[in-house]
């Protein structure tokens, strides 16, 4: 379970990483990893580059493309990346160039915890079907990784409303659990990234909101039952449906 010490841990090694990497002018040197317990960046990273380091820093900005807008999880540095980046460095009050440095990082950091969640969501919200992630549309793997990449996107559209709690109704689904609640045969639970929201927010603030941050499928008020929360996801092609709304 997250503590309130783990995370001011988090900050504060962030924050110290941030300033020795402003005092001696390199980034991510050895002493780098003691930032953060999920991974650490070796090098400076702009457009034109690629790599494993890239496909991480996409991760983490997944919530940042840009209304309507999915970034591609392929570690290449192109000028969707950079432009997540920006929109990233801008929400969190650092200089936006596109370039992920020093305190980009020290800001991603201080957002997520050892197993690589963002502080704010954790697997277990994500799956309350079984332990195993198995089960599922995908492979167990798969369904989890989808998960993650799901939460990345949750985080940033927590901090765009402001901070306020949002509660999660119901995440990853096997096919048993699925049939259980009456899900339908091709839900995007089956595959991991699909979420029902609830919380703080109106459903339908919810909803329009998630357009800035990377959803493909967003159904809400006015879609047959989807009144009682707001459901997000990733799909091949755009879906959304909120009627009530206005989307």
């Amino acid at each position: 379970m997250r503590t309130v010490f783990r995370r001011i841990g988090r900050v504060f090694a962030a924050c110290t990483l941030a300033a020795v990497t402003t005092l001696v002018g390199v980034v991510a040197t050895s002493s780098a990893a003691q930032a953060d317990g999920c991974y650490t960046w070796g090098r400076t990273l702009s457009q034109g580059m690629s790599g494993e380091d890239v496909r991480q820093l996409q991760i983490r900005v997944a919530g940042y493309p840009g209304y309507g807008a999915v970034l591609g999880l392929d570690g290449v540095y192109g000028p969707a990346t950079r432009s997540a980046v920006i929109r990233f460095q801008q929400a969190y009050g650092l200089g936006a160039d596109g370039v992920a440095g020093a305190q980009t990082f020290s800001r991603l950091y201080a957002l997520q915890d050892d197993d690589c969640t963002p502080v704010n969501f954790a697997y277990s919200e994500l799956n309350k079907c079984n332990s195993t992630w198995a089960g599922g549309a995908v492979a167990a793997g798969t369904a989890r990784f989808n998960a993650l990449v799901s939460m990345w996107k949750l985080q940033a559209l927590r901090h765009a409303l402001g901070g306020a709690p949002i509660q999660i109704s119901s995440g990853f689904r096997s096919y048993a659990c699925n049939n259980a609640v009456g899900g339908i045969s091709t839900s995007r639970h089956l595959y991991g990234d699909g979420v029902d929201l609830v919380g703080a927010h109106s459903f339908c603030r919810l909803a329009q909101q998630a357009r800035n941050h990377g959803f493909s499928n967003i159904l809400g008020p006015g879609y047959p039952g989807h009144n009682d929360h707001t459901h997000v996801a990733a799909t091949p092609g755009r879906s959304w449906s909120a009627p009530s709304c206005g989307i």
